[in-house]
């Protein structure tokens, strides 16, 4: 398949629109607030509701998973993540993807937990992925990564093709990095020490523009 690949950027975050032979797979969904873009996007891309076949959340952070659950609704497709994340979407509370909070995350938790999923836009997972999980039932020739580090349930796709889709385990803030905001820094550092091992043409991630890996330094 030669992937046909829409970034929809939405001010801070983004989120991947792939075309496949038999409909399309949206990867993240960002913010509530930005539904209306959103659709004006699919509909530029001639996706309408029954051509989204699965909608793939790398994490619960609302910036990622804000829309999942209205576009489940209108476009009849699934929702699917890993399941350490369900309580954060089912709850509305990105912190319960989260271990014990470090003196930093700890003083940052009054203004992130304004940074929460309302009511109406909070969901159960249709499917739950795992590691090596693959996406061709939903026409997409790719291979779930499970990188745990800036959540324990954070998950990526590499494509056959090479293109990977990290969510926010790697980021382009304002440089190439691995993830800024870290919750166990231990196994971020493995989850990377593993992807650099594989087969990545370029990297799209959660935040900022695409990239090579050796861009990161």
């Amino acid at each position: 398949m030669t992937e046909s690949i829409r970034t929809l950027t939405f001010r801070w975050v983004n989120a991947y629109l792939v075309k496949t032979g038999t409909g399309f797979v949206l990867i993240d969904t960002g913010m509530a607030s930005n539904r209306a873009t959103l659709e004006r996007e699919l509909s530029a891309a001639g996706c309408q509701p029954g051509d989204l076949r699965l909608i793939l959340v790398t994490h619960g952070d609302p910036d990622h998973s804000g829309n999942a659950a209205y576009l489940r609704a209108k476009y009849g497709a699934k929702i699917a993540m890993h399941k350490a994340e369900a309580a954060a979407v089912e709850r509305g509370n990105m912190f319960l993807s989260r271990g014990s909070l470090s003196l930093r995350r700890r003083l940052m938790k009054p203004l992130m937990s304004l940074f929460r999923l309302r009511k109406r836009d909070r969901f159960t997972p249709d499917l739950f992925l795992e590691d090596g999980d693959r996406l061709t039932e939903y026409g997409l020739d790719a291979t779930i990564l499970h990188v745990p580090g800036h959540s324990a349930g954070s998950i990526a796709v590499l494509t056959d093709e090479g293109a990977f889709f990290s969510g926010d385990f790697l980021e382009n803030r304002t440089r190439p990095s691995i993830a800024t905001i870290v919750d166990d820094a231990e196994a971020l550092e493995t989850s990377f020490e593993r992807v650099k091992k594989l087969d990545i043409r370029i990297v799209y991630p959660g935040h900022g523009k695409p990239f090579t890996l050796d861009e990161i330094g």
